[in-house]
């Protein structure tokens, strides 16, 4: 309600004078239910490192099976740069680019892994969008259509610094996150090409042990010298409003992602709290 104060016109509001940091606020404002856009949503990131990069034989089944699975399931598949960001980001770093143009960048890789992915889901309706075009998914969703989106974060050069370095914290493991955290999504499901999470990379050290379940605070103590997903991911579980875990799960196994999808025991489970 618009209110006349010394000539001029105010809006009232519950938090006006506020300066929106105040703890108490906070607190408040945290016990008010936020609103789930697609509720039965699944976001599966398809990584780039771990999946695109093997190419077809890799590829294709793995989006015969999510193309099959999303004739019964929403699902918003989500997909990473790979190798072609390693090798954009060595030579960003070593020219000196700062965090925000090396984020800027990156998100081109992302983008063309998402043309083709779209491009290979086109039997089952899939459709290459946009980060911006998130608000739409329920039309597009209704209509049975197969969403595709590139997962880099839009922050670009406005990316937040990293503590260490000059990598951008924010990649596409965090991009599916925020995404499946914003439309209030069902599940996040997180394709690597290991079994999950583990102490060490399996790949350098077979005798890493296994872990199937840990929460976000157990896992950040831990403090690994290598994850298999992102840092900023579990940080920002952590604190989420909806999603209230992640499943890492290895994509190149025939069938895991509909386990995944189903609730099934697969993978890695990372759990807020």
């Amino acid at each position: 309600m618009a209110r006349k104060e010394e000539g001029r016109f105010g809006i009232r509001s519950g938090l006006e004078g506020e300066t929106l940091v105040r703890r108490g606020l906070m607190k408040k404002t945290a016990r008010t239910e936020t609103l789930r856009l697609l509720p039965g949503l699944n976001v599966v990131k398809i990584g780039g490192h771990a999946a695109v990069d093997y190419g077809k034989k890799v590829m294709v089944p793995l989006l015969d099976e999510i193309g099959g699975l999303s004739k019964e399931h929403q699902i918003l598949v989500v997909t990473g740069g790979g190798g072609r960001v390693r090798h954009l980001m060595e030579i960003g770093i070593d020219l000196g680019m700062p965090t925000g143009v090396l984020a800027e960048l990156s998100s081109k890789i992302s983008e063309q892994n998402a043309i083709m992915v779209a491009i290979l889901l086109s039997k089952y309706n899939g459709v290459r969008i946009h980060t911006g075009d998130l608000l739409n998914l329920p039309s597009l969703l209704s209509m049975g259509m197969l969403p595709v989106v590139h997962g880099t974060p839009p922050y670009g050069l406005y990316e937040h610094p990293p503590r260490v370095g000059s990598i951008p914290p924010h990649r596409t493991d965090t991009g599916a996150f925020l995404m499946a955290e914003v439309l209030g999504a069902r599940s996040c499901i997180i394709g690597k090409n290991v079994d999950g999470l583990f102490t060490e990379d399996p790949v350098k050290n077979p005798e890493a042990e296994f872990i199937p379940a840990i929460t976000a605070g157990e896992l950040m103590e831990m403090d690994l010298e290598d994850m298999v997903v992102e840092r900023m991911t579990v940080e920002l579980l952590a604190n989420a409003a909806n999603i209230r875990e992640i499943r890492i799960v290895n994509c190149h196994v025939p069938g895991n992602i509909g386990r995944a999808i189903r609730g099934e025991q697969v993978g890695t489970v990372i759990r807020a709290r």
